[in-house]
């Protein structure tokens, strides 16, 4: 699926139409340039899913944790990891291996530790304003 983003008005549509093209995947993985727009696109995910808390980027704390109506869901910014242990310290596999959605920043980072059936997300800078989503 590769969608084309014009502004940040079109990102929350483009985040439904992820979701629903693959409403059986709950790992997705975000790929991109710093400021491609990762968290923006989170946080799409999380208006879509229903979160009411206030998103941002899970930085410093490596990972945040938002209601919403489908459960609990992760997002995971893991640009800060020295080495794949850090994310095995920090307990990844129990928020992985749920039924939870989990929203991962960075996981080049980890590459050993991601599931088999994640999802792919690349963001490309086509210009200021503009993106392109690939999902594989």
């Amino acid at each position: 699926m590769t969608i084309t983003v014009n502004n940040l008005q079109e990102l929350d549509a483009a985040a439904k139409k992820i979701l629903s093209g693959f409403p059986n995947d709950r790992i997705f993985l975000l790929c991109g340039n710093m400021g491609a727009g990762k968290t923006t696109l989170v946080n799409s995910f999380c208006r879509a899913l229903g979160v009411s808390d206030s998103t941002s980027s899970p930085t410093f704390s490596i990972v945040n944790e938002y209601r919403s109506p489908h459960g609990p869901i992760y997002h995971f910014d893991f640009y800060r990891l020295k080495h794949e242990e850090e994310a095995l310290d920090m307990g990844y596999e129990e928020y992985f291996y749920t039924d939870a959605y989990c929203f991962v920043e960075w996981p080049e980072k980890i590459p050993n530790l991601l599931p088999e059936e994640s999802r792919q997300i690349t963001i490309t800078v086509s210009s200021p304003s503009s993106r392109i989503i690939v999902v594989k």
